[in-house]
């Protein structure tokens, strides 16, 4: 028995709860001529108490109107840790001397990150072949390098922004943050004797390296407006003041972030938008420790570049755009780039083509790595590098899978390694991990070696669950191409529930991958229906550049399409349709909620940019500045201000019956500020004519990917499921689905 789609269970059983009503204080907004009159902006000042105040009430509020989910939160969670492998760990990766893995032990919400040593026999796949460690069973000769658990004891919150070791395994370097504001305390471990070096290094951010001897450590900075614009060294055993600033980016536009080359010999920086970018080089055997330029951002060639030896002659590996949309790669001499770029003279390696993106190349000592994504999935291809931008280059080789639906991708390689590391998930295949042997001419096409699938208990079965592409027609005749995944059982009879989600920016792809929450949704009976909408990467980059700027709103009218492919397509009962999004997906579901509110029953946005032209327009605010490359720069031209303000969420409520909606968002969020859906629940619930509640849920510990700790991460997916399950109707399993 399930309650009818839009039935508040909660009004027959208590007195009906009153949303906080937040105070007006007028602020004007002037730009290009336009006014925009903003009532509630007064409460981005998070110091306020009276701010703090009226987020708990909308808290109260939301836990009110919902208690009466509770139950089924409680199943949606339980489901989850009943297929989930509490006590589990990662396949162990090798890196020099050691092989590296982490621990998860049922009850404990954070892994245990540890090692043992790695043997060299002389037989190549044999030393790299992963030693057999087991769950809950420690092997002789293991080291824990962190105890996550240990780590976040009496902590709010706890999370780790990255770790290093040194070439010769005996230091740690590890960076933790616990408030979720994404700014990392830096501190070494000498693993020989388990102590702390007094070496700390406070407000790093993501990403740290040690130099190959071991006497430095890099890490980036953060300006005022979270951008990452530092890469600095700090010199083991001196004050962390007489840090060295290796590269200091100014342009507010540009994004900075770093990496040692595959071979080591180089440190990697790189700086760019989404448009354009700019490699710059540092060797760790020149004395003057000069940096040098690939390609000048002036060229604006967006790019990636790969220092390498080529038969003992130093190559250039770039990936660009250089008269090619979809990317290339290219084999450049480092002499060539001291010419001017049209005088240039490069190998090509990998032609364009429209009909594959190429996402990345790397190298090993052997091979050369690329990333392509083909008829929307994402692929990886070798070939050796002997004869590399010549006649005689060898063709690619691609590890053969066998679903038509499925993500592969280097989940790591090793310089010197003969295998380099896969990951592989589809809808219903959970997470594998493979290790494929770079092919050599006895073994031409190489061979995948499974090392581990991620165990799904609760009798879980694959086979109970379809996933098929399906395609929708956008206003503009595009085919928006689906993935819709449902319970074999679910009858092709429009009366079954339904659920949307979509991203579409940044040109990131919503790749099938398996999802043990999502098996909740659909043990109920809800269709869910992934849109690989414009703004996103799924087809290429023009799929990318329909879908930002000036052609946005595609992002938008795609989804709507979906929608409207779903409710047409016989499998759900129209009036029974949820839509899903998150951060710049929930910028999504406040658009989608203003131009076709009729279409949903509810909508879930989670940390959602949806007061976006309040937030670019103030370029001293987090990110700002860096999103002008993706929706333009409404500081300085006054169309793509008048466009963005014709979409943006928040200035678009209008007076409408609008379905049950429900903000998610932390306090902490460094990304997607806590201000925008507070402003945007206040003028939903002035303006909607409807019944419907208007709710935001607020972890007031978290960051842009809510709390930390599984369980907790876990009970807030539950809330968000059960929230939209309740929502359609679809509060009970299917006749044998569910744990078994």
């Amino acid at each position: 028995m399930t309650s009818t789609p839009l039935q508040d269970s909660a009004s027959t059983s208590a007195p009906k709860a009153t949303p906080p009503v937040a105070k007006r204080v007028p602020l004007e907004r002037t730009h290009h001529g336009d006014t925009f009159v903003d009532h509630y902006e007064w409460l981005r000042d998070k110091e306020s108490a009276e701010v703090v105040e009226h987020l708990k009430a909308e808290n109260a509020y939301q836990e009110a109107v919902t208690a009466h989910q509770e139950p089924l939160r409680e199943a949606i969670f339980q489901e989850i840790k009943g297929r989930t492998q509490e006590t589990d760990l990662s396949v162990p990766h090798r890196k020099d001397d050691w092989w590296y893995y982490s621990r998860s032990v049922e009850g404990k919400e954070y892994g245990i990150q540890c090692r043992v040593r790695a043997a060299d026999t002389g037989d190549r796949i044999a030393d790299w072949t992963p030693p057999a460690v087991e769950p809950g069973v420690a092997i002789p000769g293991e080291e824990v390098l962190l105890d996550g658990n240990i780590e976040a004891e009496g902590k709010p919150f706890f999370s780790i922004g990255g770790t290093a070791v040194t070439v010769d395994g005996n230091l740690y370097a590890y960076a933790v943050d616990n408030a979720g504001d994404e700014r990392f305390t830096l501190r070494i471990k000498d693993l020989r004797t388990g102590e702390l070096l007094p070496d700390v290094i406070e407000n790093v951010f993501y990403g740290i390296s040690f130099s190959p001897d071991g006497t430095r450590i890099f890490y980036t900075v953060v300006d005022d407006s979270w951008r990452p614009y530092q890469v600095k060294a700090h010199v083991l055993g001196t004050p962390v003041t007489e840090d060295v600033v290796i590269y200091q980016e100014d342009d507010a536009a540009m994004w900075l972030g770093f990496e040692l080359s595959a071979d080591r010999r180089h440190l990697v920086l790189g700086i760019g938008c989404s448009e354009y970018s700019e490699t710059r080089l540092l060797r760790f055997d020149d004395p003057a420790q000069a940096v040098s330029t690939v390609i000048s951002r002036n060229e604006r060639v967006l790019y990636e570049a790969e220092p390498f030896l080529l038969n003992g002659q130093e190559k250039i590996l770039i990936t660009h755009n250089r008269g090619a949309i979809n990317s290339m790669v290219s084999l450049a001499d480092p002499d060539e780039l001291q010419k001017p770029l049209a005088e240039q003279q490069w190998q090509t390696v990998v032609a364009h083509s429209d009909d594959v993106r190429v996402n990345g190349a790397g190298v090993t000592s052997t091979h050369l790595i690329v990333s392509i994504r083909k008829d929307t999935i994402e692929r990886v291809q070798v070939m050796g590098l002997a004869g590399l931008g010549t006649p005689a280059q060898q063709a690619p080789v691609e590890p053969a899978f066998d679903e038509e639906l499925y993500t592969a991708g280097v989940g790591g390689s090793d310089y010197e390694a003969p295998v380099i590391r896969l990951g592989y998930t589809s809808y219903f295949t959970p997470s594998r991990v493979y290790d494929f042997v770079l092919p050599t001419p006895e073994r031409p096409a190489g061979e995948l070696l499974l090392r581990k699938e991620s165990p799904v208990l609760g009798g879980y079965d694959g086979s109970d669950y379809v996933a098929t592409r399906e395609w929708a027609t956008a206003p503009d005749g595009t085919r928006i191409p689906l993935s819709v995944l449902r319970h074999k059982a679910v009858k092709q009879d429009s009366t079954a529930a339904g659920l949307v989600y979509g991203y579409g920016s940044y040109e990131m792809s919503m790749d099938p991958g398996f999802g043990v929450a999502r098996l909740s949704l659909l043990d109920r009976g809800i269709v869910f229906v992934i849109a690989h909408i414009r703004g996103g990467g799924e087809l290429g980059r023009h799929w990318y550049e329909d879908g930002k700027k000036l052609t946005k709103k595609n992002t938008f009218t795609d989804f709507i399409a979906a929608t409207d492919w779903l409710a047409g397509s016989g499998w759900v009962d129209p009036t029974r349709i949820a839509a899903l999004g998150g951060s710049a997906g929930g910028l999504l579901m406040g658009t989608v909620a203003n131009l076709a509110p009729e279409k949903y029953a509810a909508i879930v946005a989670q940390v959602p940019f949806v007061d976006p032209l309040t937030s670019i327009l103030d370029p001293n605010l987090p990110l700002s500045a860096l999103e002008w490359e993706e929706w333009g720069n409404p500081i300085t031209d006054p169309q793509a201000y008048a466009y963005m303000k014709s979409y943006s969420p928040y200035e678009n409520v209008r007076e409408a019956a609008y379905p049950k909606i429900a903000a998610v968002t932390s306090f902490n969020d460094t990304r997607v500020l806590y201000v925008e859906p507070a402003k945007w629940v206040q003028e939903l619930r002035n303006k909607t004519t409807g019944s419907e509640p208007i709710l935001m849920k607020i972890e007031m510990d978290g960051g842009h990917g809510g709390a930390s700790g599984r369980y907790v991460q876990w009970r807030e997916r539950a809330w968000d499921y059960a929230f939209i399950a309740d929502s359609l109707g679809a509060t009970e399993l299917l006749p044998g689905a569910g744990l078994r």
